[in-house]
């Protein structure tokens, strides 16, 4: 490995798309508004529905 390759690794800088990421909703099929923090995968409209059957809380 040269040099310029392991700082770009040790950065993040990415310069094609990551494979293998998901881009619609596991639950509906739409694309926009993806949540996908801890790996949920889900339209924010999907994620409100099912919210509190997955065990998050709404605190305000």
């Amino acid at each position: 490995m040269s040099e310029s390759e392991t700082d770009s690794e040790a950065t993040g800088e990415h310069a094609a798309k990551r494979t293998g990421q998901i881009e619609e909703c596991q639950r509906c099929g739409r694309k926009q508004g993806l949540v996908g923090k801890y790996d949920i995968y889900l339209c924010r409209q999907c994620f409100r529905e099912i919210a509190r059957s997955m065990g998050f809380k709404k605190y305000r």
